[in-house]
């Protein structure tokens, strides 16, 4: 066998090998164990040892499964020969295949010999089981040593070594979980002791905690062959627990501690304690009660030695703080109701170990706050935990009273923590991401608060990114301005962890702000939120010219920045609608329950869909059919109630447009955006109700509701914060109805005027909806149940208001009169007739009107640029036209009679004159640009026409109650008067300069002259003095008094 020759002599050694192990059977009667133990040795130990390596190891492989290897004396032989070869052969890697079975078959026997030596000595009594446990047993045990103490250091390296996919991997842990199962007490003992040296020891426990704990995150066999699982667990708790009290014996003393073992050990027991394997709620009911059957419940196990070993810490605790703070709370998180109350009183000796050294516990509260969040992200934790954690702490507290302050304090900031991250769990993976966006916003808002800027950023760059996944930009754009209102424009280097999709070549504040800003414009111009785009510009614009000097960019923006003021007037953008939505009953989440939101609704979203979009994450949920606030029993049933109703948003005065020509579309989008109060009126019927006229008894209860921020924002919706509920009068309903009747007719009117293209039908249904008493009743309701004297006698305290609805059903005519000009123009053949009576009826309300409540005349503001409308907003600038005074007896002025303008300084006749000329007293008038030499002299006059304010013919204004037609009344003041100064034409009358002159540029209505001479009438002087007549009732007031500008000079 030692022969080295090839060919024949290979062949022989070859077939020697291979047919040996079937002799042993017969021969082992006749050799002595001992000389035949001893002959198998020299025949396998003189082959040479790089030598037919496989047909070696398959020989003795055989030779280890015959009778021949139970005989103690054989086997002692035999292992003495094969360890050596087994321990070259896996640390080189060769013949790994036929080294594993040889390894997994000595094992076995070894197994077996020592399971038949247990059971021998159950039987036994006490001197024999003395006896033969000296024998037997022991000599079972000390070729257990054999192997362990040349082979388990060899076996967990090539582990180490193996990668994760090579399928070899699991059968050597086998064999490793074999040779751990035949260990002992006396075994682990003797195995540590043989080493010489203590780094090496050091270096045997960190290769066996990191390969446990890297076969235990990432196990090598399936996840549902339970029992192997389940064995190796049970083998590696065994050797963890033992080793532990290595760690206790001979690496605690201050002069020993070794940090880093401590830490690999501690990071071994909690990732052994919350590995899937051994999570039994995860398990069906029959593999659980096998579990705790056969390998019982070894997360307690585990946790009780985890907080023994902590506490064995004494002085050295400090060391391990923060560290270990994740991995402890990472154990306690695990749903086990006695491991929690064993292992959460460990945060309070966190506490107090920090407190009693720094007068604080900043470095915990600090890491437990940041290892919460991911936790409990991750699927850990739950509604008991939170109970269990502030319940345990706050008793821990009560023994230590410098602590109980700063305990308490810190245990409502965890358990409020807690209670917004289960919430946002609930939600996060739901179909529907809108409840995400909430939960995103109160941990966002939480960490700003206790001032975690890290984890603030976190959650915005999670908000943005639920935002831009549902195309809300706005929304998108407000949330990362949060971001970037953080940063500052300097070149200090980025501090916070960068989120999003910004490189990290952006070191610097400035380059990260920049960045920002570009994608908030970017967002911004999606949400067709130019305005607010506009102010970002301007910033950057600013940094570019006066900080940086990068002029190419600042060209770029500035450029941008004109894009945005042309969108801004020529595209068109819907008024959103606003919805609020109240969620009551128990059954909603926290975050929910019994509160009441404002919903900004999409571009074009009908009510009936928004409120599908609502109640599609809750299928159970019932809609309220009513809008008044619920009764408690249903905020506190159990189930889901939600009630969704329009809202309008109240908007708020703007000093900066006030008194301006400010184009529509300017002023229509503040008209909707950055709104914080929004109303919803109810109407109810007070009194007995009168059923020719409903507007008497009908009362309005207006609710206000204040939210917690403008919308829109970085949410679609916010709560709200605060209610207010005012009773609305008929009287001030009759007046806020006839305020925005006059509103729309106004939009019509500039809608018109700006896009002549536009279809005349909503005109046409708004306007017959006003003049014709047939369609809608007009405001003759409103004069049967305010303008008698039976009201005024028992209301006295609304004489201001009743003229004040007087002036508005005044201020009517003249919009009409333009409404009507309008679609006479625009009306097709087909609709003539309906145009007609549609004029008949107006001429008859314009006189009943004017007859009673005066003539008014609104000034035209003169376009600057062709086609665009504007309003002017009420400002000091803004002059009402001359009315009556109050207090004035005497006889009001007929409509053709001339007055003298009373004698004045030439500057102030001057100014006067000016800011006549700058507004207009007829419809189509526009501002004369000629001026006069001066002003006590009468002007020259001119050849003038009149241009007719709408087309009637004389056949239907003729025939108006026999009264003076508008044409005919405005042909009679059509001519001047000898002296200069014309008449004062009555209707809507506009002049030209000449008949050989194009007309001048349409002029826009302002939306708020009207509510401008509201605003002065409400003065003591400026009101009308209505009289009563016992037989006729109310008298009208009497018409005003010729404008200055149609009263000739003196």
């Amino acid at each position: 066998m030692k022969s080295t020759l090839e060919n024949t002599t290979l062949l022989s050694q070859g077939a020697a090998l291979k047919y040996l192990p079937s002799i042993l059977e017969d021969v082992f009667g006749i050799f002595d164990s001992s000389v035949l133990g001893c002959l198998l040795r020299d025949f396998i130990g003189n082959l040479p040892p790089l030598r037919l390596l496989k047909q070696k190891l398959q020989s003795l492989t055989e030779i280890v499964n015959s009778k021949i290897f139970q005989s103690y004396e054989c086997r002692e032989m035999l292992l003495h020969t094969t360890i050596p070869i087994l321990q070259e052969l896996i640390a080189k890697g060769e013949e790994e295949e036929a080294c594993i079975e040889l390894l997994s078959n000595i094992l076995e026997v070894l197994y077996k010999a020592q399971k038949r030596a247990e059971e021998w000595l159950t039987h036994q009594s006490g001197e024999e089981r003395q006896h033969s446990e000296d024998s037997e047993l022991r000599k079972v045990k000390g070729h257990v040593q054999v192997i362990l103490e040349q082979l388990l250091r060899t076996v967990n390296r090539r582990v180490i070594g193996l990668g994760q996919e090579h399928d070899l991997r699991s059968h050597y842990v086998a064999c490793m979980a074999a040779i751990l199962n035949q260990m002992d007490e006396a075994h682990y003992s003797s195995y540590i002791q043989a080493f010489s040296a203590r780094t090496d020891l050091v270096d045997f426990l960190m290769e066996t905690f990191i390969l446990f704990k890297d076969l235990i995150g990432k196990t090598v066999y399936p996840s549902d062959w339970m029992v192997m699982n389940m064995v190796q667990n049970r083998e590696f708790l065994r050797a963890i627990n033992q080793f532990a009290d290595t760690l206790i014996q001979m690496f605690l003393s201050s002069s020993s501690l070794e940090l880093q073992l401590w830490n690999n050990y501690f990071h071994l027991a909690v990732a052994f304690l919350t590995q899937d394997s051994l999570q039994l709620e995860n398990f069906s009911q029959a593999k659980r009660t096998t579990i705790l059957a056969k390998y019982g419940d070894m997360r307690a196990t585990i946790g009780a030695a985890i907080r023994d070993m902590w506490y064995n810490l004494g002085h050295h605790k400090i060391r391990f703080i923060p560290g270990m703070v994740g991995p402890i709370l990472e154990m306690t998180l695990v749903p086990e109701l006695e491991l929690r109350k064993s292992t959460i009183p460990i945060f309070f000796d966190m506490m107090l170990c920090e407190f009693q050294r720094t007068k604080n516990f900043g470095m915990f509260e600090d890491e437990i706050l940041r290892k919460l969040d991911s936790e409990v992200e991750g699927g850990r934790g739950d509604e008991q935990y939170k109970q269990l954690f502030q319940s345990i702490l706050l008793s821990c507290c009560r023994n230590h009273p410098e602590l109980a302050k700063p305990s308490e304090k810190f245990v409502a900031l965890v358990t409020g923590l807690l209670e917004r991250l289960l919430d946002y769990r609930a939600v996060m993976n739901d179909e529907n991401k809108t409840y995400s966006m909430s939960c995103t916003v109160n941990l966002l808002n939480f960490y700003k608060e206790i001032d975690r800027r890290a984890m603030y950023i976190r959650y915005l760059y999670k908000l943005k990114d639920l935002h831009v996944s549902y195309e809300n930009y706005t929304e998108a754009a407000y949330t990362l301005l949060l971001h970037a209102r953080l940063l500052k424009w300097s070149d200090e280097p980025n501090t916070a962890p960068m989120q999003g999709s910004h490189s990290q070549s952006l070191h610097t504040q400035r380059q990260l702000k920049e960045a920002l800003y570009n994608q908030i414009i970017h967002y911004f111009d999606q949400g067709k939120m130019w305005e607010e785009a506009i102010h970002i510009c301007k910033e950057l614009a600013e940094q570019y010219e006066s900080e940086v000097f990068e002029y190419e960019m600042l060209s770029d923006i500035l450029q941008r920045e004109a894009k945005f003021y042309e969108n801004i007037l020529k595209v068109l953008r819907p008024s959103p609608d606003y919805f609020a939505v109240g969620y009551y009953g128990q059954g909603f989440p926290t975050f929910l329950r019994n509160k009441v939101f404002i919903y900004r609704g999409k571009e074009y979203e009908r009510r009936e869909d928004f409120e599908m979009r609502l109640l599609t994450p809750f299928p159970y949920a019932e809609k309220l059919q009513t809008t008044s606030p619920p009764e408690q029993d249903v905020t506190d049933s159990p189930g889901q109630y939600i009630q969704c109703f329009t809202v309008q948003p109240v908007e708020e005065a703007r000093d900066r447009f006030r008194g301006r020509n400010v184009p529509e579309q300017i002023v229509n989008f503040y008209k909707t955006n950055n709104i914080q109060q929004f109303s919803y009126s109810r109407p109810f019927r007070k009194g007995p109700k009168d059923p020719d006229n409903e507007f008497a008894t009908m009362w309005i209860e207006r609710t206000t509701y204040v939210t917690a921020y403008p919308l829109p924002g970085i949410l679609r919706w916010f709560m709200v914060t605060a209610t207010a509920r005012t009773i609305i009068s008929p009287l001030e309903n009759a007046i806020e109805t006839m305020k925005k009747t006059n509103e729309k007719i106004l939009t019509e009117i500039n809608r018109h005027h700006s896009e002549p293209s536009l279809p005349v039908n909503p005109l046409s249904m708004l306007l017959n909806g006003i003049v014709d008493p047939a369609v809608m009743g007009g405001f003759a309701k409103y004069e049967t149940a305010f303008f008698q004297e039976a009201y005024l006698t028992e209301h006295p305290e609304d004489q201001a208001s009743i003229e004040k609805l007087q002036d508005l059903i005044a201020w009517q005519i003249p919009l009409l009169a333009e409404g009507i000009r309008i679609h006479s123009r625009k009306v097709t053949e087909d609709l003539r007739p309906f145009h007609e009576r549609m004029e008949q009826c107006f001429v008859q309300l314009r006189a009943k009107v004017e007859s009673q409540y005066g003539l008014r005349e609104l000034p035209f503001l003169e376009e600057r640029r062709g086609g665009r409308p504007h309003s002017k907003l009420p400002g000091p600038e803004t002059e009402p036209p001359s009315r009556p005074h109050q207090d004035s007896t005497e006889p009001p002025p007929s409509r053709k009679s001339v007055s003298c303008a009373p004698e004045r300084p030439p500057e102030a006749e001057e100014r006067k004159s000016d800011r006549r000329e700058n507004r207009s007293s007829t419809f189509f008038g526009y501002r004369r640009q000629e001026q006069r030499q001066s002003v006590l002299e009468p002007p020259e006059p001119k050849e003038e026409k009149w241009r007719l304010s709408w087309n009637m013919t004389e056949s239907c204004l003729a025939g108006a109650e026999g009264k003076q037609s508008p044409l005919e009344r405005d042909a009679s003041a059509a001519s001047p008067s000898a002296t200069g100064a014309s008449g004062s034409p009555r209707g809507f009358a506009g002049r030209v300069k000449s008949a050989s002159k194009a007309p001048p540029l349409p002029r826009k209505i302002s939306s708020s002259v009207y509510e401008t001479f509201m605003e002065q009438n409400a003065t003591p002087n400026s009101g009308k003095q209505l009289t009563v007549d016992g037989s006729k009732g109310l008298k009208s007031p009497p018409p005003p008094p010729l404008k200055s500008k149609r009263i000739s000079q003196a």
